[in-house]
């Protein structure tokens, strides 16, 4: 995502195929204080940058918004160095992505727009949410789920310790998760187990 980190210098939040109001991916390189002011807060639900986002695709800057921020969202952003952005919006809006990009020096031009709008229709499709997984790699996952460790698991399926492991590094890949933690919680989010 180094490529992104160019492009917004002052952080980014992106959540890639929302579903039911949970990203498949989330991706955020926002100052961690208001990363985490914006959690606690529950600005989520308030956000013009996600209001704009489930109302339309395409990109906009953040100052030709023209959707209210009642809860001044935007202007607390550009305390933390969020002060000029744009949004994107990709997808249909039963699995869309919706990001927010800044930087603290100046507008973005419409070339630079424009490249954002495609790098993320690019990750929107390439990112998308497996509609299945082999019985082998649920099974897995769902023991790994209740508890179980590794041999245990293993057993109860009557395959080795290092079928397993491949079993749960496959669910692991096809999920586009860095662990097997990672991995439960986008099955379960996804219905998939």
């Amino acid at each position: 995502m180094s490529h992104l980190d160019k492009l917004a210098p002052s952080g980014y939040g992106l959540g890639l195929h929302i579903r039911n109001g949970t990203p498949y991916m989330l991706l955020r390189t926002y100052d961690p204080e208001w990363s985490a002011r914006y959690i606690d807060e529950g600005y989520m639900m308030v956000d013009p940058l996600v209001f704009w986002g489930v109302q339309n695709e395409g990109a906009v800057r953040w100052s030709e918004l023209e959707v209210p921020d009642p809860h001044h969202v935007l202007m607390q952003a550009a305390t933390y160095g969020a002060k000029y952005g744009v949004a994107i919006s990709i997808g249909p809006i039963s699995s869309r992505s919706i990001g927010g990009f800044s930087r603290s020096d100046r507008e973005y031009t419409d070339t630079e727009v424009q490249h954002l709008l495609n790098v993320v229709t690019k990750l929107h499709f390439n990112t998308r949410p497996p509609d299945s997984l082999t019985q082998a790699q649920r099974a897995a996952l769902q023991l790994v789920a209740k508890g179980f460790r590794h041999a245990e698991a293993a057993a109860r399926l009557g395959v080795s310790e290092s079928a397993l492991k491949a079993r749960l590094r496959s669910a692991r890949d096809r999920l586009s998760a860095r662990t097997t933690s990672e991995a439960l919680q986008r099955a379960q989010e996804n219905r998939l187990i």
